[in-house]
């Protein structure tokens, strides 16, 4: 009888677990090859994360066109969508006609939660807690020298009383300039040192000791002008405007104009090894912080009629650290980026944010969403129905002209051609 109750699967060779697999799924020896692949990682993958049996790769694609702050930038994106990294590249070709993209940073200043619950006077912890900030952060930096040696550390510290159905709950805010990494590791370490010493002079109960994917203190801005007459008119303009307008009055159209800004965000976020995951709640919740969701970005029309997009989110990125430093891909990467600090990573990460916005406005202003993705798509399609080499082209010729981009029709295709 078929069970995937398993004992001891973590301790078994890849070799091992592939053939467990191939016993629990019926997979054949061309799949069970295909899932072992582990590519550029090798070895490394067995010791990235558990119970590995291979990789899944994500294409690997390149944004050109960018100018950020005066610099040239090829931009590497990994992603499955197609037209991403084709529209990333197309608005920053048209972006270039007025200087590109201007952007901006904020210090890498993470939070580090602490939960106090259970505190008969949350007001006089309050005020306890303040009192004693000098030792607190003195307590945390002793437990990360390096942080601290490299000008970073436990810098400020808040505290907020906050309500919820089981009473008050004082929640202290360790902010901590993380320098060149995304910093969970150095915030985590920190706010479990100084959770006894704050115990102990409240009479509270600590709970959680995590870092905040809420990075409001470690902002990414972008900023760029559109010329009327190189993206098609002062009707494209006012298109794109009305728009973001949408966006901005209605959640559902904002859900989705906010996804087209992250396809162009996750993707450098994956291609340089940094944790895509965080960002994403980073900013929704950040679009969402004023009690009602909003886009991340804003769009409007200036004196010139040109158009003028910008950009503002949390991005705790990192170059130091996780799989940024062990992917040797990422590394890569992050060597055609050209990057020296993860200010610069985060700053180029919202340019493309922003540019990937304005092709998914524009395409939807003008011709609609469906004829510059129709092409892309079908070549999926085709590929998943059977087709290989010089037949691909032929098939999305067809799906494209009859505007019939289906997997049904691509096998009646193939089958017509063969």
């Amino acid at each position: 009888m078929r069970t995937s109750k398993i004992s001891g699967f973590y301790k078994l060779s890849v070799e091992e677990r592939l053939e467990k697999l191939m016993d629990f799924a019926g997979l054949t020896e061309e799949e069970i090859k295909v899932l072992g692949n582990t590519g550029a990682l090798g070895e490394i993958a067995d010791r990235m994360i558990e119970n590995v049996v291979g990789s899944m790769p994500l294409p690997l694609g390149i944004a050109a066109n960018f100018l950020i702050n005066g610099k040239d930038y090829l931009i590497p994106m990994a992603i499955e969508e197609p037209s991403v990294v084709a529209a990333a590249s197309n608005a920053a070709k048209m972006a270039r006609k007025k200087g590109g993209f201007q952007t901006s940073s904020t210090e890498p200043i993470m939070i580090g939660q602490i939960q106090l619950t259970a505190v008969s006077d949350p007001l006089a912890a309050k005020s306890t807690i303040l009192a004693n900030k000098r030792r607190i952060l003195d307590l945390a930096n002793e437990n990360h020298t390096t942080l601290v040696n490299l000008g970073g550390g436990a810098k400020d510290l808040e505290v907020k009383v906050i309500d919820t159905i089981a009473g008050p709950m004082v929640i202290v805010h360790l902010l901590v300039n993380v320098k060149d990494a995304m910093g969970a590791n150095a915030v985590n370490t920190m706010a479990e040192a100084v959770a006894p010493f704050i115990e102990q002079f409240t009479d509270g109960k600590v709970n959680l000791r995590i870092i905040s994917n809420l990075a409001t203190y470690r902002l990414a801005f972008a900023r760029a002008v559109f010329a009327k007459d190189a993206i098609g008119g002062e009707d494209v303009v006012d298109g794109i405007v009305s728009a973001y307008l949408f966006a901005k009055s209605d959640p559902y159209r904002c859900a989705t104009h906010n996804k087209g800004i992250m396809n162009g965000i996750d993707p450098v976020v994956i291609a340089t090894g940094n944790d895509f995951r965080a960002i994403e709640a980073g900013a929704h919740s950040y679009a969402s912080i004023t009690g009602k969701y909003l886009p991340l970005t804003q769009w409007e029309k200036n004196k010139d009629h040109d158009l003028v997009g910008t950009i503002e989110l949390p991005i705790a990125v990192g170059l130091v650290g996780g799989a940024t430093t062990v992917h040797p891909t990422a590394r890569i990467n992050v060597k055609i980026l050209d990057v020296k600090t993860a200010n610069e990573l985060a700053e180029i990460i919202a340019a493309v944010g922003l540019a990937q916005n304005f092709a998914a406005l524009r395409a939807l202003a003008t011709e609609g969403i469906q004829r510059g993705h129709m092409s892309l798509h079908a070549r999926n399609v085709a590929i998943a129905a059977g087709a290989k080499g010089e037949m691909i082209d032929r098939v999305v010729e067809i799906l494209v002209r009859e505007k019939k981009v289906r997997i049904d029709r691509a096998k009646e295709v193939l089958e017509e051609m063969t």
